[in-house]
C-alpha cells in the first residue's frame, strides 16, 4: 500500500515526520515491547532528527511543547540502524552515522548497546559482510532465512533517482539474496554500503522524506513515470506486506497532482 502526503514547506514536512515516527515507534513497542528504525542520511531528514532531539519545540500555531517529541519515544526501548553509509571514519562530516549521533542519539536516553552502525572506516566488503552479521544476529536469522522486518526504515531520494546507496546502474539495485553490500559509485569516486532491497522491501513501513524543488522533475518520474529501476532506483521501493510512504514539500510535489495539506 502506497500513500503520498504533501506539506507547505520542509517545516511542515519535518514536523510531520517526526510526529510519523512517534507514531511508529508507540505502536511497536506497545505491540512487541521494541522499535527498530533505520536512519536515513543527507540533508532532508536532519530537521526531523533535531526535532525529536530538541529541549524546546514550537509547533506550526507558535505553542511551546518542551521536549515533547523526545519524551514521547521510549529511547530505551529503541534499536536504531542505517540504510546505508559512506566509508569513512564515524567522526567524518560525511558520515551518516555522525550525522544522526550530533543530530539526535547524542541529545535522547537512548542506549548505546541500541545504537547499531555501519563501519564505514572497515574496508567496504568487509563493513558490508559484518552489518550482515549484526542484522542476523538481532533478529535471530540466518542467510537464505526470511529478511529482517524493520518497523520504519526511512529514506531519502536524490536528484538523480537514487535511494540509500542504491545508484543508477548498480547490480544492488536488483540484489535479491544479500542483505548488505558494498559497492563503488564511480560518479561519486566512492565506496559506498548499502541495505539491498531485500530488507528494505520487508520492512513494516518504508518512509521517504522528500524536499526540494530541484526534486520535483525526478519525484514525478518516479511515482508517475515508467517503471525502470536501472534509472531510478527509488521505484525498487514496493513493500511485500508493510506501507510505503512519501512524505513530500510542496516544491518537491510541483509536478504532482496532490491537495497539500
Amino acid at each position: 500500500m502506497s500513500e503520498i502526503k504533501v506539506y507547505p514547506d520542509p517545516t511542515s514536512l519535518a514536523w510531520a515526520a517526526a510526529e510519523h515516527f512517534v507514531a511508529q515507534a508507540t505502536e511497536a513497542v506497545a505491540a512487541r515491547g521494541l522499535f527498530t528504525v533505520a536512519l536515513s542520511g543527507g540533508s532532508t531528514p536532519r530537521s526531523t532528527y533535531a526535532l525529536l532531539a530538541s529541549a524546546d519545540n514550537a509547533d506550526r500555531s507558535g505553542r511551546q511543547h518542551p521536549r515533547e517529541f523526545a519524551l514521547r519515544v521510549d529511547w530505551p526501548r529503541v534499536h536504531v540502524f542505517w540504510g546505508d553509509e559512506r566509508c569513512v571514519p564515524p567522526d567524518h562530516t560525511d558520515s551518516n552515522y555522525c550525522m544522526g549521533r550530533e543530530v539526535l542519539l547524542d541529545h535522547v536516553p537512548i542506549p548505546r548497546r541500541n545504537v547499531h552502525r555501519i563501519r564505514g572506516e572497515m574496508e567496504p566488503e568487509q563493513a558490508a559482510n559484518e552489518y550482515e552479521r549484526t542484522l542476523q544476529s538481532f533478529f535471530d536469522a540466518r542467510p537464505g532465512e526470511p529478511s529482517p522486518q524493520f518497523d520504519l526504515i526511512l529514506l531519502g531520494m536524490g536528484g538523480d533517482g537514487h535511494t540509500a546507496s542504491l545508484f543508477p546502474g548498480t547490480a544492488s539495485v536488483h540484489e535479491e539474496a544479500r542483505w548488505v553490500v558494498a559497492h563503488y559509485v564511480d560518479k561519486l569516486s566512492a565506496w559506498r554500503v548499502t541495505l539491498t532491497p531485500v530488507v528494505v522491501n520487508a520492512a513494516a513501513h518504508v518512509t521517504f522524506l522528500v524536499a526540494g524543488a530541484g526534486k520535483a522533475e525526478r519525484l514525478h518520474q518516479v511515482l508517475a513515470g515508467r517503471y525502470q529501476p536501472d534509472v531510478l532506483p527509488a521505484q525498487i521501493v514496493r513493500p511485500t506486506d508493510g506501507q510505503l510512504l512519501w512524505l513530500v514539500d510542496a516544491a518537491a510535489a510541483a509536478r504532482l497532482q496532490q491537495e497539500v495539506e
